[in-house]
């Protein structure tokens, strides 16, 4: 069963997404990157080219002919993916076929916005007995 954890309270959402990338490959784990929004995800991309400083974490599009080998893939849509043991969740909705991860991540900050999708994200998973666990982000960057 998917393990969902989230991570609340991010004084910057993506930053915060970025270090648990970066941790999850340390541990050597392959990550799909759910970036539904193509603004965003962009933001991200580059971020990951400096996050850790001086160093950045190897990324593709999800269509790319290197996604098989690249450790971070990013999608728009869940489907045809190389990877399916960490799906790190940068959209507002419930992500779609999640449950063929082993660990599903939802990083949300502290704005209304992204509070009220989430904890009804929370919420179905609980219902659905996945095994969720909280991680308090609100003293990071302080």
């Amino acid at each position: 069963m998917t393990e969902v954890k989230f991570y609340h309270n991010a004084p910057d959402r993506l930053a915060a997404a970025a270090v648990i990338l970066t941790k999850a490959r340390r541990q050597g784990r392959k990550a799909v990157v759910f970036a539904p929004d193509e603004a965003e995800a962009r933001r991200f991309d580059a971020l990951l080219w400096t996050t850790p400083a001086l160093s950045f974490l190897p990324h593709v599009g999800q269509h790319s002919k290197l996604a098989s080998r690249t450790p971070i893939v990013f999608a728009r849509q869940l489907a045809d993916l190389p990877h399916e043991d960490l799906l790190l969740n940068l959209g507002g909705d419930l992500p779609g076929d999640f449950s063929r991860f082993a660990m599903l991540v939802e990083v949300v900050g502290r704005s209304d916005a992204e509070r009220q999708p989430a904890r009804r994200r929370w919420q179905f998973y609980k219902e659905q007995g996945y095994p969720v666990t909280a991680h308090d982000l609100s003293n990071l960057g302080e």
